[in-house]
């Protein structure tokens, strides 16, 4: 191989192609330190022209490819296998912002850029990019795209897929094909973007993007309701829907034992009721008038929902500290998590209407099943997207638990599978679950996959072992 690392030197420049162990583990492990692999480099190109030379030496020597942006996914998918046989490629170093055009409402970026970085540089221009989720200081917008990232926001906006206008992409024998024309309507042909977009570094590399910005909102307003039942939570998303049309921009369910860990483990973060309740909504709205606009908005469609006994309470942020607080609150669960013990998670999705039926039929199957387990149930209910988690009943050691994955995951994903949803809805598929995608996709859409993937990587040297 050190004939394949020395072209790789030549490409990337000699401090661009790491080989130490010692200096290659932090791209090695993934985030939640389950799993590290191997790999005979870490390659770090600056330029996309160097990403496509280091393909074709690649495509040269049948060398598995392993693209990966600030390693933030939960689906080992920008992590390499055990055989040392594959490298890394690490778009860390593409990360300039190209351009913003504030009148054409777009932003072209590399595909290492950060994606708080992003929000900041179209803040500055008056605009809004509005994707938005946990690892946004640290994750990178190129991995957002291959992995189809969600967030808080798609209730409004969409998820990344919706956010992209083009792609600039490596191909898999090394070639630069360029869709960054930012156009909003582009009937030439066959949708290219739309491969690439999800498809997790398994078809190409994306190294750069034409993103879709939108005016800044003149208000944010957030709100924290109390209710009895995730049927309440889906009454008050209806009438919010009605009260606020697209205003309304953030839709999060969270059970009483979510915020009942989250006190737990974080005693200091507010407690906005003296009372607990069974279920909670945090909501946000966004006014493109003013602030006074989104309080009346927001007031009159609370006092609607108290008044017809969907909600039980509500407390509504009168500052950005308020406002930022009872956000803690929705993002501290998964920290709660981590603190309190090992949960078997689930990122999936169903049809808006029948969450409330899949939470109401999902969790005798697993007490049936497993006895005492906790189940830590919250999302985006606004778009369908439950983090549905699996924790250990009392007094069952955490290894003992997890022991039992396959046959969590088979309870729930049998259920999901029951209501019309879907395994994955925000993380993808990565190697994780990868079998599972085997076991629940039908032969026929298999099979189309399969072919897409031949035509477009037939040695196999993209990200090779995920999702097929």
């Amino acid at each position: 191989m050190m004939d394949f690392l020395a072209q790789c030197r030549a490409i990337a420049g000699e401090a661009y192609v790491v080989d130490a162990p010692a200096d290659m583990a932090a791209f090695l492990t993934e985030q939640r330190g389950r799993f590290t692999g191997k790999a005979l480099a870490v390659l770090r190109p600056g330029t996309v022209e160097q990403v496509a030379a280091l393909v074709r030496v690649c495509a040269e020597h049948r060398i598995g490819i392993v693209p990966q942006g600030g390693n933030t996914g939960l689906v080992l998918g920008s992590i390499p296998d055990a055989s040392g046989r594959q490298v890394l490629l690490s778009l860390a170093r593409l990360n300039r912002i190209r351009k913003v055009d504030a009148v054409n409402r777009t932003m072209t970026v590399d595909a290492g850029c950060i994606l708080e970085h992003l929000q900041q540089a179209a803040a500055a221009e008056g605009c809004l990019f509005p994707l938005s989720l946990a690892a946004e200081g640290s994750c990178t917008i190129g991995g957002n795209l291959a992995t189809n990232a969600g967030g808080t926001a798609v209730l409004r906006y969409g998820n990344t897929r919706e956010l992209c206008l083009g792609l600039e992409v490596v191909t898999p024998q090394g070639e630069i094909w360029s869709g960054l024309r930012g156009l909003r309507k582009d009937n030439t042909g066959y949708d290219l973007r739309d491969l690439f977009i999800g498809a997790e570094g398994t078809l190409g590399i994306i190294t750069g993007a034409v993103l879709k910005l939108y005016p800044q909102p003149k208000a944010s307003i957030t709100a924290l309701a109390a209710l009895p039942s995730p049927v309440d939570a889906l009454r008050l998303l209806v009438l919010m829907q009605d009260h606020c049309g697209a205003s309304l921009t953030g839709f999060e369910l969270m059970s009483r034992y979510c915020l009942d860990l989250v006190a737990q483990q974080f005693p200091a973060l507010p407690r906005p009721f003296a009372e607990a309740h069974p279920q909670y909504v945090l909501l946000e709205l966004s006014s493109s008038e003013s602030e006074q606009h989104a309080v009346g908005l927001l007031e009159h469609a609370i006092g609607a929902a108290l008044d017809g006994g969907v909600i039980h309470d509500a407390v509504v942020a009168s500052s950005v500290g308020q406002s930022a607080g009872l956000w803690q609150l929705r993002e501290h669960i998964p920290l709660a998590q981590a603190k309190a013990g090992k949960n078997i998670k689930h990122d999936i999705s169903l049809p808006v209407s029948l969450i409330a039926d899949f939470i109401a039929a999902t969790g005798p199957l697993l007490d049936a099943a497993f006895p005492g387990c906790q189940l830590v149930c919250f999302g985006h209910l606004g778009d369908g997207n439950l983090h549905y988690n699996v924790a250990p009943p009392p007094g069952i050691s955490n290894d003992d638990f997890l022991a039992n994955q396959d046959k969590v995951n088979r309870v729930v994903y049998d259920s999901v599978m029951a209501f019309g949803g879907s395994i994955s809805a925000e993380h993808g598929i990565g190697a994780l679950k990868r079998e599972e995608l085997a076991h629940y996709k039908s032969a026929v859409e298999l099979n189309m996959m399969r072919a897409i993937k031949a035509a477009l990587d037939p040695l196999g040297i993209m990200n090779p072992g995920k999702v097929l």
